[in-house]
């Protein structure tokens, strides 16, 4: 990174728009990043060269272009572009554009449907457009922040070609934060304006991939020391932090990022990662989600994945939820962290799951197989004379308070569920079973003697 920016004199032209409007780039030389779809020979290049737009669905990060990228392809395919908001518009609105794609139609003229927030639009809402898009009176391009697979409806998803884009890197909204500066028409207007290393570090840091956030901090920040008294237009890294004392993470609780993070949070403490698992808590935590839903992941990852290899795991897992349930923010989180940590060092195994699991899969094959006989209640003469509880053996009244006698229904007779490791606490389970089993192996021999 350079050691610093400098303006040049102020334009002559007074536009009010945003910084980030009167930047948008208009062509796709202009247009910074997403080089994995646009660099040479990759798939948008080969497209823009045959003038030939299919429908398509951009998902990516706010401000990494989509809406921009939208725009240059309508233009470089010659069509009609019509912006169309699923957070602003309804039915009544896309009747009205259909209509008036069918009078570009009479003219001889193709149209470009823009939807921005594709996933906001239920259901019905998308189903409108399936005939239009598969009749070729539309092409359609959906932006989407959320994961199409999950927001946009299977057979439209099926009639359009998906496009991720990335967030944007440091080099990326360096070489934007530059071109905002110099710009010779729509730059920000402001004379001898510095700024520093460090301010511009901050800049990118602050704006997290995201273009449009970068170019509405830059603008900011610039105004403020504009407008300053003192002789210093320098923006430093120390006026960054007056402006913007708190980046904005991405994050959605319902979206993507969402599903991503607690993830990556589970396989972190899967991986006994103590330092990975902290992070992915303190990312969800920073960018707003609800603690007490950190503190259920954390319950359930305590018998999943540790189980009876440390029992004390799920206590720990509990109380740190019962703590924050105490305390609330930002007190309580440090229970959180505290549980997190213990989780990701302690002993693991998935043998209650796995035991669960495979029960679950027997129970659903099986039916309603009967509890055998001998281990069943008797409170009534009918019942004993039945044949409930007849030949049950009370385990108390045997050496070691051990018995050998059948719990599971017939048909499932001496299978094996819990399967402990060697890991842990559960090393001295599976010793004391084998221990059990054998003394029960050892009597059975005896009595067929």
């Amino acid at each position: 990174m350079s050691q610093q920016i400098t303006t040049g004199p102020a334009s002559l032209f007074s536009d009010t728009r945003p910084l980030a409007e009167r930047l948008r780039p208009q062509t796709l030389a202009e247009f910074i990043g997403q080089q994995h779809i646009l660099g040479p020979g990759k798939f948008l290049e080969r497209l823009l060269a045959a003038k030939k737009l299919p429908s398509l669905i951009l998902w990516g990060p706010p401000g990494t272009g989509k809406t921009t990228l939208a725009r240059i392809l309508a233009r470089n395919s010659g069509s009609e572009f019509i912006f169309f908001s699923a957070v602003l518009t309804g039915v009544k609105e896309i009747r009205n554009i259909i209509s008036q794609a069918e009078e570009f139609r009479r003219q001889s003229k193709s149209t470009i449907l823009f939807v921005d927030e594709i996933h906001r639009f239920n259901k019905g809402q998308q189903d409108g457009f399936l005939p239009h898009v598969e009749n070729g009176l539309i092409t359609l391009i959906g932006a989407t922040t959320e994961n199409p697979s999950f927001q946009v409806i299977a057979p439209l998803l099926s009639r359009c070609r998906v496009l991720t884009l990335n967030a944007l890197t440091d080099d990326d909204l360096l070489a934007i934060a530059r071109r905002a500066v110099s710009h010779p028409t729509h730059g920000l207007e402001r004379q001898n304006l510095t700024f520093s290393e460090d301010g511009l570090a901050a800049l990118i840091s602050l704006a997290d991939g995201d273009a449009r956030r970068l170019l509405n901090s830059l603008e900011i920040a610039s105004s403020l020391v504009a407008d300053s008294d003192q002789g210093d237009r320098t923006v430093t890294r120390e006026i960054i932090v007056e402006c913007f004392s708190r980046k904005t993470l991405q994050y959605d609780k319902d979206g993507e990022e969402h599903y991503n993070q607690i993830s990556a949070l589970h396989k972190s403490l899967r991986d006994s990662d103590p330092d990975g698992a902290l992070y992915w808590l303190c990312r969800m935590l920073e960018a707003g989600e609800e603690p007490l839903y950190a503190a259920r992941r954390l319950i359930r990852f305590a018998s999943e994945d540790i189980g009876n290899a440390d029992p004390t795991a799920l206590q720990i897992a509990i109380q740190a939820r019962d703590s924050y349930q105490m305390l609330g923010s930002p007190e309580g989180e440090l229970a959180l962290a505290q549980a997190v940590l213990y989780l990701a060092t302690a002993p693991k195994s998935n043998a209650v799951y796995m035991a669960y699991k495979k029960v679950r899969q027997d129970i659903a094959q099986t039916g309603s197989l009967p509890v055998p006989h001998h281990i069943r209640n008797a409170p009534t003469k009918l019942m004993k004379d039945l044949g409930y509880g007849k030949g049950y053996q009370y385990a108390h009244d045997s050496p070691l308070a051990l018995v050998d006698q059948d719990h599971l229904p017939e048909k499932l007779a001496g299978t094996r569920y819990y399967a402990p490791t060697d890991r842990g606490h559960e090393k001295i389970i599976k010793d004391r079973l084998q221990k059990w089993r054998s003394i029960l192996a050892n009597r059975k021999k005896i009595r067929e003697k």
